[in-house]
């Protein structure tokens, strides 16, 4: 059996969520709490498997309490469950540790399976709640990846970055010598410089550097 402990400000809410779950002849319902600091008591009390978790309550509230129930040493997996739809709460509570965040209007069905995957380790998130985090965790990825390739031009000198930026905006020897005041000698010397630093073979790659620096958009 997987015992499932309900955490919301609302009676209501909680008797709702309890009447789903004892619908499942795999999960038990061991206990509820009205706030976070009850929660955490309950917990250390009922010892859940699971535990369903609002955000907004008086005194402790969700993201709080789901931060203290995972920093235990053997945590129970926190459902954060909430009407509360906002891409700052959905990476808080993932932040403090849960291991789900669905809105409540989540389906009956999909609610039990929410629990019986984090109760197995695993997790699950709502589609729309899914997307978001895919763009967020994306755009970090991408904000990682130009934080690794301006680090790769940390061995260049500033002029050399200003012929690089000229390269990646596609401009020809010539006029990047007209664009820096400079003769297009030095600007020729200067490029195979950055094919030294920078390990690259053809102005191409210059290029690509440049844009995954962020330096040309």
């Amino acid at each position: 059996m997987i015992s499932v402990l309900l955490v919301d400000d609302e009676a209501l809410v909680r008797a709702g969520l309890r009447m789903i779950l004892e619908t499942a002849d795999d999960l038990v319902v061991v206990g509820d709490a009205e706030d976070g600091h009850a929660a955490v008591e309950a917990v250390r009390r009922h010892r859940p498997d699971v535990v369903l978790m609002d955000i907004r309550m008086p005194g402790l509230d969700g993201l709080a309490a789901t931060a203290a129930l995972r920093a235990r040493e053997h945590p129970p997996a926190v459902v954060v469950l909430t009407t509360f739809d906002s891409d700052d709460a959905v990476f808080r509570a993932l932040e403090a540790g849960a291991t789900g965040f669905l809105l409540k209007d989540t389906p009956p069905a999909e609610l039990l399976r929410a629990v019986r995957l984090a109760a197995a380790g695993d997790s699950m998130l709502s589609p729309a709640v899914t997307r978001r985090v895919i763009e967020r965790f994306t755009a970090e990825d991408r904000s990682q990846r130009r934080r690794a390739a301006l680090s790769r031009l940390d061995v260049l000198t500033d002029r050399e970055r200003e012929v690089l930026i000229q390269v990646g905006l596609g401009h020809a020897n010539a006029d990047i010598a007209t664009r820096l005041y400079l003769s297009e000698a030095t600007v020729k010397s200067h490029i195979t410089h950055l094919f030294d630093k920078l390990a690259v073979t053809n102005r191409v790659q210059l290029a690509i550097a440049a844009f995954r620096a962020g330096l040309v958009e």
